[in-house]
């Protein structure tokens, strides 16, 4: 840990086992790219993006454990002048276009890395896996997944304001709908609902059965889940399986016996406790990020 928002200004070393030793904290949150969802631009909306075509499973929910940023960071000696900090993980410098931007780094403000944000070394009561950031990654919940910083190295604390790659030319919101040099860095998250049953399934004409999917959101726990099995000309409630917490999803089921052969699109429309609830369609934005519409899931009655 370094820079110019720490006690005389000097690099502080945190081992592992140091980090182990600090008191912990066990926390559920999803960590969700910032580009889940990004094929249904083009595919529902006819709008064309750039970067991988994630339908919705560019996410996951866990149970992490780890140490609090915040004790880490007094520890550290941070000042009351530092205004942000900068994780910076040990896997490959990228290269884009044949510019070298060094390693994933992305600033946190301080009052949000003071807040909640941990340095996780355990998931689902077991050690960090290593495709999910061994020894130890960073989880910032409700926020976009390239904060929850994987393999962490080092931590920039500034006095200044940071910036890298990852918050000035990935990550924000470019297009006709957004301003000139883009919109302000990505932080939180949307709200989101998705069925468990694949794009394009096939089920039986007047068989009776069980739809069941996710729903979450990153201002606040899901209030409500509705569904509709005619496109969105009517709705009517699903059942929610948990208790809705903010930073986790829900589970949620619903009954359904379809009447008649062909083509349908079965929808879900989640609301939350802070009055968000899903669009019907997603304001576009050049690298398709953010995308929170109801999907129209297409499934074939035969």
């Amino acid at each position: 840990m370094w820079g110019s928002g720490l006690r005389g200004r000097r690099p502080v070393e945190f081992g592992y086992g140091q980090l182990r030793s600090l008191p912990s904290v066990t926390r559920t949150a999803v960590v969700e790219c910032a580009g889940n969802g990004r094929s249904l631009f083009t595919a529902q909306q006819g709008e064309t993006v750039s970067g991988t075509p994630w339908t919705l499973g560019a996410l996951g929910a866990a149970r992490w454990r780890g140490a609090r940023l915040r004790d880490v960071l007094d520890r550290a000696g941070i000042t009351a002048s530092a205004v942000e900090v900068m994780p910076r993980g040990l896997d490959d410098e990228f290269i884009s276009g044949g510019v070298n931007l060094g390693r994933v780094r992305r600033p946190l403000p301080v009052a949000k890395a003071l807040d909640d944000v941990i340095l996780a070394y355990e998931m689902n009561g077991e050690p960090l896996p290593y495709d999910h950031g061994f020894p130890v990654r960073v989880i910032v919940p409700s926020w976009i997944g390239i904060a929850s910083v994987k393999w962490l190295g080092d931590i920039e604390v500034s006095d200044t304001p940071l910036v890298s790659p990852w918050n000035t030319q990935f990550y924000r919101l470019f297009g006709a709908a957004h301003p000139a040099g883009g919109s302000a860095p990505l932080t939180r998250q949307t709200i989101k609902s998705a069925l468990e049953l694949p794009f394009g399934a096939t089920v039986a004409a007047g068989v009776a059965m069980t739809l069941t999917g996710r729903a979450w959101s990153a201002a606040a726990p899901v209030r409500t889940v509705e569904i509709s099995t005619d496109g969105g000309e009517h709705w009517r409630p699903a059942r929610l399986c948990d208790t809705p917490r903010r930073d986790g999803w829900v589970r949620w089921s619903a009954d359904w016996r379809p009447r008649t052969t062909g083509r349908v699109e079965i929808l879900a429309r989640a609301t939350d406790r802070a009055r968000g609830v899903q669009p019907e369609r997603t304001v576009h934005n050049t690298q398709g990020y953010l995308f929170d519409a109801v999907v129209r899931h297409p499934v074939t009655v035969v």
